[in-house]
């Protein structure tokens, strides 16, 4: 099996039962945030891949997952997460008993996924500012799904602003080819990049070609997003 090693850091923070004391600012996500002891690539990813979407899914459409005591304080946030996953498709999350592959959620300085089934005991890395919304931004890059504005067509939608851009984070805007599934691009994803995200000043980086459309947004699964999983998940 190919191991898919891909770590990615959430959107958005908020609050959560034990609040931080850090409150990221603007131009700041939990995926700026650097983690120890890692090499990342463009800034939140672990071996990069062509993809927009991994060949590698759950087995029937079932991911067993265990909670570890030091994030027992987070079930609620965890099981809210998976309710927005599985309430709109046939994705089921379940606990861990004997399967070879399951997810551990896990206590980190940011909140991090693989991307994929990477194989075996396969971390979810939660730091205190992980809401709901940005679990499910988690799970969705553990079920198969990249960031929805590193795709081929993207140049359509969003315009970048690489002036605004700090420079070691340039190579996080840039165009990935790969797996679209052959679905729209999808300004309203979960997945998709803020306007701001690694701005060297809180100005854009990234402007929609639609005037007023908003981006970034780690609330709900759209439509699209609900599609993808459910064409990736033949269901």
């Amino acid at each position: 099996m190919i191991r898919f090693l891909y770590l990615v850091l959430l959107g958005f923070c908020s609050t959560a039962p034990a609040a931080s004391n850090h409150t990221p600012s603007r131009n700041m996500s939990a995926e700026a945030m650097e983690v120890r002891n890692m090499t990342l690539e463009e800034g939140d990813i672990l071996l990069a891949e062509d993809r927009n979407a991994v060949n590698v899914v759950w087995s029937d459409a079932i991911v067993p997952y265990e909670i570890s005591p030091e994030v027992g304080f987070r079930v609620s946030d965890i099981l809210a997460a998976f309710r927005m996953v599985s309430a709109h498709t046939c994705i089921r999350f379940v606990e861990h008993t004997d399967e070879f592959n399951y997810l551990v959620f896990k206590q980190g300085e940011g909140c991090a996924s693989f991307v994929g089934v990477s194989g075996g005991s396969q971390p979810v890395f939660l730091s205190q500012a992980c809401s709901p919304g940005n679990l499910a931004h988690e799970l969705i890059h553990a079920l198969g799904l990249y960031h929805e504005h590193t795709r081929n067509d993207r140049d359509n939608y969003i315009t970048v602003n690489w002036s605004n851009i700090i420079p070691s984070k340039k190579d996080n805007f840039k165009v990935k080819r790969g797996n679209t599934l052959n679905l729209p691009y999808d300004l309203e994803s979960i997945m998709h990049y803020g306007e701001s995200y690694f701005s060297v000043d809180g100005s854009p980086t990234i402007v929609t070609n639609q005037n007023g459309k908003a981006i970034g947004q780690r609330d709900h699964l759209s439509q699209l997003d609900i599609k993808k999983l459910k064409t990736l998940y033949r269901c």
